[in-house]
């Protein structure tokens, strides 16, 4: 199995990087730049299970002959990103992308056709220094995926046992990826709309007057908006988010919220975006999530604009 991964970054580097590691065949979809880097220093990655400094073959231009494209992007990237991968799209090969949210699975499908798009999600905190450098920062290491038809396919088995030999990763083919990836989807979609709104982590919304309540409102709302579209989240899934939202000694925030406050871009369509008109669709209350999409897509004016502050050292 051929395995091409689209860009060397925190995800990317570190799911490509373990998967070459454990001896598959996989190449890198980068930029001039970093290919120049990885042919000089390696991928290098540093992790609570393990270092490593891996020579890899790096592309700057996709070519054909891949069995499996993994899409690592931003949602924000998407457009280009298709455009990059399309040289490597073959009959029999097919795209598995780690994307937050859903919406851009009818946009794979539309592009390269419902038999080649796997549906997959990634738990993992880790970031691309400066230097290049692959930061893992934490033990998670999760990469679920499966068949957008529930089968089990050989293609989503070859890789399960690719992955099977890889150094910190856990890798699972499963029978429900579109259920999972709606419940990935509902956490990621409260944490985003309340953390972004609020403009605090977690613990500090349960310590204000009402936060927990909104959090737990915030949780329910997407979860009927799921359960609308066929996929009710598990109920030991909405205690453990019940708890997480209300411990006031927690400091967990959305990606989204640090990346706003960085000043960078947002997934504001594909995630608040997309769940406002979910919820609109199905009938749910949705005024904080309008309030929330709003807020995202002010953001968005301010910064194309250069007006936002300048931020702290």
């Amino acid at each position: 199995m051929r395995i091409l991964c689209l860009g060397a970054g925190a995800l990317g580097g570190y799911f490509g990087g373990r998967l070459a590691q454990a001896g598959a065949d996989v190449s890198f979809l980068v930029r001039p730049g970093r290919a120049a880097q990885l042919a000089a220093e390696g991928l290098v990655i540093e992790s609570p299970f393990g270092h490593a400094r891996l020579p890899i073959r790096t592309l700057t231009q996709a070519e054909p002959g891949f069995d499996i494209v993994l899409l690592t992007c931003k949602a924000y990237d998407l457009d280009g990103a298709i455009e990059a991968i399309r040289p490597a799209m073959g009959p029999g090969t097919a795209v598995l992308p780690v994307l937050n949210g859903l919406a851009h699975i009818a946009r794979l499908q539309r592009e390269f056709g419902p038999e080649q798009v796997l549906g997959g999600l990634a738990k993992i905190q880790a970031t691309l220094t400066p230097a290049g450098v692959v930061k893992q920062l934490n033990d998670w290491r999760w990469l679920t995926f499966g068949e957008l038809d529930g089968s089990a396919s050989p293609r989503t088995q070859a890789l399960a046992s690719l992955a099977a030999r890889a150094e910190g990763m856990a890798a699972e083919a499963v029978p429900d990826i579109m259920a999972r990836m709606w419940e990935k989807l509902v956490h990621l979609g409260t944490s985003a709309l309340g953390t972004v709104l609020m403009r605090a982590n977690t613990g500090e919304i349960a310590r204000a007057p009402g936060g927990v309540a909104l959090m737990h409102r915030l949780l329910e709302r997407n979860a009927a908006i799921a359960a609308a579209n066929g996929h009710p989240v598990r109920p030991g899934f909405i205690e453990d988010f019940r708890r997480l939202f209300a411990d006031p000694a927690g400091a967990y925030a959305a990606s989204m919220l640090r990346d706003l406050e960085a000043g960078g871009r947002i997934e504001a369509d594909h995630i608040l975006g997309f769940l406002l008109e979910a919820a609109r669709a199905a009938g749910v209350p949705h005024e904080l999530h309008e309030a929330g999409y709003i807020h995202a897509k002010a953001y968005e004016q301010r910064r194309d604009a250069g007006r936002l502050p300048a931020l702290q050292p």
